[in-house]
């Protein structure tokens, strides 16, 4: 492997993650071409090494350094295949850039992921998560992702509904470190219908003189959204949305409305959808700063490092939060973010 790829010792992991805590990688590759993935793993194994992949790492915290192979996936290409009357099928490397692959296709004309606009990380890192925003998740326009199976040694290519999508969830979150991605498929659409029910953007639409907005309209109102009430990863280090928002049942929903009637809440097939936001705002969160750490001053769900903070000062903090929250309102926050490294942290799961 040596041959064909150039693996590097001890390197600094800071610029590698939007929080931008410190960590640093026993080994690390950069990953260009799929057809050397094996190999990377190969090398791994040989040695007896960990090897963690990474995205854009917007949605990670580093609780300490990482003493195995990091593989930096940057496997670039995107092109339209399967193109039928108005619709096609684009097709994204893993290590493209998710926020410029949306702008690729609302400024081609089409529809699909307008509503995912500006959100931080890779076209591989998106399945994982199942990325949504404004009424809108990635597995409403993904057809399949290839992606190499670890645990069997084999290339699959997995359609959407093998992919066990949910809220925040994937078979590949479920299963974290045996499938790796290397490319995904979108089916995307000239005439779908564009989704504008959710609230902010129908008051931003409102505002313009456009009756018949585009794709592209869309994912500027949602990027000028985004950027007021959320802050850029490159000026203020953060991990964007750092809790779920909690499903509670029917009875514990109707237990809080009682007590809270203002509560922001979202029917769902099984049980109702709170915001989380909401309920660390109502715990007196948002703004709040300590030395190294803090929470946006305008979103209560973004965690930020405003003055070289550590993984371990973001994972206690959220863990504080997460404890008031319960003791308030009797609601248990899961994070968003995996936690890599770190022996003896809190427990915020």
């Amino acid at each position: 492997m040596k041959d064909r790829v150039s693996v590097q010792e001890r390197v600094d992991l800071q610029a590698f993650n939007t929080l931008q805590v410190p960590a640093t990688a026993r080994y690390f590759l950069e990953l260009r071409e799929s057809e050397l993935l094996e190999d990377a793993l190969a090398w791994a194994r040989e040695r007896g090494l960990d090897t963690l992949f990474l995205g854009g790492g917007s949605n990670l915290v580093f609780a300490g350094d990482f003493p195995g192979l990091v593989v930096h996936m940057a496997i670039r290409g995107r092109h339209w295949e399967q193109i039928e009357g108005d619709e096609a099928t684009l097709v994204l490397g893993a290590g493209e850039n998710w926020h410029e692959a949306v702008l690729y296709a609302t400024k081609s004309g089409y529809r699909g992921i307008e509503n995912l606009a500006l959100i931080p990380g890779t076209a591989g890192a998106a399945p994982v998560q199942n990325i949504g925003a404004y009424g809108v998740e990635l597995c409403d326009t993904l057809v399949s992702v290839t992606a190499f199976d670890r645990e069997t040694g084999k290339w699959l290519r997995l359609a959407n509904d093998q992919c066990g999508f949910g809220y925040r969830d994937s078979l590949f979150k479920r299963k974290s470190g045996r499938y790796v991605i290397t490319e995904i498929r979108l089916r995307l659409s000239r005439s779908k219908p564009l989704q504008l029910g959710y609230r902010d953007l129908e008051e931003y639409l409102a505002s313009l003189p456009d009756r018949e907005p585009a794709a592209l309209t869309i994912a500027e109102a949602v990027m000028a959204i985004r950027r007021r009430k959320l802050p850029d990863p490159q000026q203020i280090p953060n991990a964007g949305s750092f809790f779920k928002n909690p499903v509670v049942t029917e009875a514990d929903y109707c237990r809080l409305k009682e007590q809270y009637p203002e509560i922001p809440a979202y029917p769902q097939a099984q049980g109702v959808k709170v915001a989380a936001a909401w309920l660390i705002d109502q715990c007196g969160w948002k703004g709040y700063r300590d030395r190294r750490v803090g929470v946006h001053n305008r979103q209560a769900l973004v965690l930020i490092n405003h003055a070289d903070g550590s993984g371990r000062d973001i994972l206690e903090l959220a863990a504080r939060i997460r404890e008031s929250v319960r003791k308030r309102f009797g609601v248990i926050l899961e994070m968003e973010p995996g936690v890599v490294g770190g022996a003896g942290l809190p427990s915020i799961a």
